[in-house]
């Protein structure tokens, strides 16, 4: 079974001067469930390489068992300073397809057409797509088979927008993933600010925020199941 992981590449948090990337609790945490289960994962970013890290999500306080275990993996550390281009990806090679979260995916994952086009594959192929924090907001502009957005219709999560006021970045980012999923037709529910909470309705799997991250990918793997 083979699983990809697509990061962002963007390391900009807007015109604040300050970096932002992938949150690192959101990609160890999953990393460790499909590596724990057998499954074969593959990291890919639209530049390749080496994936910005949220500066934020190293901070002491955002420590995990998961962010820890990363920090001794040689392994691991090194299948991420090395992530494939997300181009030359193919929904066929794969059972399902993850995106961790972090501020960065606002800026190019929603937008990029590569990331939009797979995502678009795998609904196609009846494929599970999961998506956690931020993440959602890669399903900005994809569509389903009936051309309407792909989230119409469908029970999703995503990070709050009191979330995202708590953090003081509702003026810098891009777009609210909140709004942006109930805007597309999502049939948009959450749980208290920073409580674990995962929405699955069909393949479709979205996490709320970084507390989510453990739980959305043990979803995927029942929904693999």
């Amino acid at each position: 079974m083979k699983i990809l992981m697509v990061l962002t590449s963007h390391d900009r948090l807007g015109d604040t001067g300050k970096k932002t990337g992938f949150w690192l609790e959101e990609f160890a945490a999953p990393y460790y469930v499909f590596k724990d289960a057998g499954a074969e994962v593959i990291l890919a970013s639209p530049l390749g390489g080496q994936p910005p890290l949220d500066p934020t999500s190293d901070a002491p306080d955002a420590q995990t068992a998961a962010t820890e275990r990363f920090r001794k993996d040689s392994a691991a550390q090194a299948a991420l300073a090395n992530t494939q281009v997300l181009a030359d990806m193919r929904a066929e090679d794969y059972a399902a397809i993850f995106y961790p979260g972090g501020h960065g995916p606002l800026w190019d994952l929603a937008e990029d057409a590569h990331s939009i086009a797979l995502i678009e594959a795998f609904q196609a192929a009846d494929k599970p797509i999961a998506a956690v924090c931020h993440a959602p907001g890669v399903l900005r502009h994809t569509k389903g088979s009936d051309g309407q957005p792909l989230v119409k219709g469908k029970h999703v999560t995503g990070f709050t927008n009191s979330e995202e006021a708590a953090v003081q970045l509702t003026d810098i980012v891009p777009f609210l993933v909140e709004d942006m999923l109930q805007a597309n037709g999502g049939l948009y529910s959450k749980d208290a600010d920073w409580a674990s909470y995962v929405v699955t309705d069909g393949n479709l799997l979205t996490g709320q925020n970084p507390a989510s991250s453990e739980a959305t990918a043990k979803a995927l793997l029942a929904r693999l199941a």
